[in-house]
């Protein structure tokens, strides 16, 4: 089958513009006669519902939490970017654009991060009129702060509860709809099937959750909006329940999976304490603001840490190796995340780690408080203040910053991050593959969406922080809305679609076999057993560091696990209850063949790229070389000590953007 982005021609500044001026459109009469079936309700599928309702589509909306309040997207701590230049520090939507698509490893879709860049000053304006608490600066204007990657100040936060807040926006708008009666909202249903008809899109198969009752719901188009799979690894910064299910079915109805194997790996997280884990939880990367990332300069020190011999605060700066600010000047601590990710395990593969496992590096604050509270001893006229008096005044204000992230770090790691700093170690996060789509959203199933995480375009093999939140309010907002309309154009006249056919019927029963399996194979092993052991084959031999031995092996070993899994697997209880155990044996059993398509692409790409290095390419030190004769370089491999770093210029043509420098500094 051949692939057709449907990009628009024409200069890219132009593309969404011509190309909303010439689509088909649905007028309002008519859109009250279609049905549209939008799956998962976090920022991607929330904002999507309620503007598809607001437009006048009929919308069925399903999550399988009690509330779409409890999406995933609620855990996005650190902020949203947007074009909006508020700083005044040069940015602009060419220069998010060209950010994100650098900081991806040139990997994504150029049209539609253009796109993106377009409409993310639009967000910004829909969330503040909405209500969105956006951190304000002294006059009562927006605040921005800066994210990695980047080189000017474009993200748009509240607090360290950005995602939350935003949300609640998209929830208050979906309340309105389903108020309304344009949104029947689906609370405790998963969908477990799509329905294709004369092959297009025309209903799912979803589950009650709290009843086990089987439910066959029709329209004109689906909509999946269920966020990424990075719970593949088993242990990751996602949500216990977060799943590839809704998206995994679709592909095996026909909608193309693109770049299963770039998964985002966080720099910015709690380390892993031991074998009993069940995730791992994310600090904002927005601490990278204040916070310095150092290790122990030497090997001695680094273990004496680990034995308890000495404390962090023990060690002189000149004892200290602020190993992002030595390696990368111009970006310090605020190196994109495979960057920062790739240079902690460097350091503590090296020797250098600093917790028990020898998986951990610093992020100290006490830089911030200094210089924080100095300035605020200026202003509040105190001359000649005491050591303490510019601590209190500095922790006061990193506290107004980031305050209700510190407390989850106190409570989970039992240690004050004001008085010594915080260990943190990178975490699989985000997905950059998923499903396959077009200009448009549609994957090659007519009929089809994927929006936000779920589908793969925007972000190509690494995400930069604080663009999650504004791909997904963006889909939903802005694209979705208008690039639905040119695909329903068609269907004014159609009518209900019925769900009393074959193919119905079948999709029905195929998922009633594979529950009833579940609920009387006679096994001997619980579910968490198998993604367990899934997770650390995907992890030591699909993480950050792979090879083609490895991932040969993987490739092997997911088969037998997977095998061993249709055997062994005991789900307790019933069918007709609500069940979690039965969930999550679906979920994990779509893990078990993702993960070996995951394992397969990976082997294919015979490079480093964005949070993933292939070790064939390493040098003797452990860091990533690009070997001379791949298409691609990374705009961010470092080479060789500071006084040996590397200007590389190339000249390459992306759709008439053309990208003139590319520098190793």
């Amino acid at each position: 089958m051949a692939l057709d982005s449907k990009v628009p021609k024409g200069p890219i500044q132009d593309k969404w513009t011509d190309y909303k001026n010439k689509i088909n459109l649905v007028n309002p009469a008519n859109k009250r006669h279609i049905d549209i079936i939008v799956v998962g309700t976090g920022l991607a599928g929330g904002s999507a519902a309620a503007t598809l309702a607001e437009l006048g589509y009929n919308v069925k909306a399903f999550a399988y939490q009690d509330s779409p309040r409890r999406a995933h997207s609620i855990a996005a701590q650190g902020g949203i970017n947007a074009a909006k230049n508020y700083q005044g520090d040069g940015d602009s939507t060419y220069r998010l654009f060209y950010d994100t698509v650098k900081g991806g490893d040139y990997r994504s879709r150029e049209a539609n991060v253009y796109r993106l860049a377009e409409v993310s000053a639009n967000i910004i304006d829909q969330c503040v009129a909405q209500g969105v608490p956006f951190a304000r600066d002294y006059g009562g204007l927006l605040d921005n702060r800066s994210f990695g990657g980047v080189l000017v100040s474009r993200t748009f936060y509240a607090k360290g509860q950005t995602g939350q807040q935003l949300l609640l926006g998209a929830y208050s708008a979906m309340n309105r709809q389903i108020a309304r009666g344009k949104i029947e909202m689906f609370n405790r249903h998963e969908m477990l099937d799509v329905v294709i008809v004369d092959g297009k899109a025309r209903g799912i198969i979803a589950r009650n959750l709290i009843t086990g009752e089987i439910e066959r719901h029709s329209a004109h188009a689906v909509v999946v909006g269920t966020g990424g799979y990075g719970n593949v690894y088993f242990l990751s910064t996602n949500a216990m329940g977060s799943n590839v299910t809704a998206a995994w079915k679709i592909h095996k109805k026909g909608a193309y999976f693109a770049n299963p194997c770039y998964t985002q790996i966080h720099p910015t997280c709690i380390p892993r304490s031991g074998d009993y884990q069940s995730k791992l939880t994310l600090m904002s990367e927005s601490l990278r603001n204040d916070g310095r990332i150092w290790v122990p300069a030497k090997l001695e020190d680094a273990q004496a840490i680990r034995e308890g011999k000495k404390k962090p605060t023990d060690l002189s700066e000149e004892e200290r190796d602020y190993y992002l600010e030595r390696r990368y000047p111009a970006f310090g601590n605020l190196v994109p995340r495979d960057v920062a990710s790739r240079a902690a395990k460097e350091r503590c593969d090296a020797g250098f780690g600093v917790n028990a496992t020898g998986e951990a590096v610093y992020l100290d604050f006490a830089d911030a408080i200094t210089r924080y509270g100095t300035e605020q001893a200026k202003i509040h006229n105190i001359s000649n203040p005491s050591k303490a008096k510019i601590y209190e005044l500095g922790k006061a204000i990193v506290e107004a910053k980031y305050g209700n992230l510190f407390q989850m770090y106190e409570k989970i790691v039992d240690q004050n991050p004001y008085e010594t700093p915080m260990m943190i170690y990178p975490a699989v996060h985000y997905t950059m593959g998923g499903v396959w789509v077009d200009y448009n959203l549609m994957t090659t199933v007519p009929g089809l969406y994927c929006i936000g995480e779920a589908n793969f375009s925007d972000h190509g093999a690494n995400r930069l922080g604080a663009s999650a939140l504004m791909q997904g309010l963006a889909d939903g907002y802005f694209v979705l809305p208008y690039t639905i309309g040119d695909y329903l154009a068609d269907d004014i006249r159609t009518g209900k679609i019925p769900t009393d056919t074959k193919e119905f019927d079948e999709a029905e029963k195929a998922v009633q076999d594979r529950i009833e399996f579940f609920t009387t194979n006679n096994g001997t092993k619980s579910v968490d057993y198998f993604h367990k052991k899934l997770g650390k084959v995907m992890w030591d031999k699909c993480g950050m560091s792979r090879n083609e031995k490895g991932l040969k092996e993987a490739i092997v070993e997911i088969k037998e696990i997977r095998e061993e899994f249709w055997k062994e697997v005991k789900v307790p209880g019933s069918a007709n209850e609500m069940n979690p155990e039965l969930e999550k044996a679906g979920r994990v059993a779509d893990f078990l063949e993702l993960g070996e398509l995951f394992a397969k692409d990976a082997l294919q790409r015979e490079e480093s790229a964005g949070g993933h290095f292939r070790e064939e390419y390493q040098t003797d030190e452990g860091e990533a070389k690009r070997r001379k004769e791949f298409q691609y370089v990374s705009a961010w491999e470092y080479v060789g000590e500071p006084s040996e770093a590397k200007l590389h210029k190339e000249k390459l043509v992306y759709e008439n953007i053309e990208v003139k420098e590319r520098s190793y500094k």
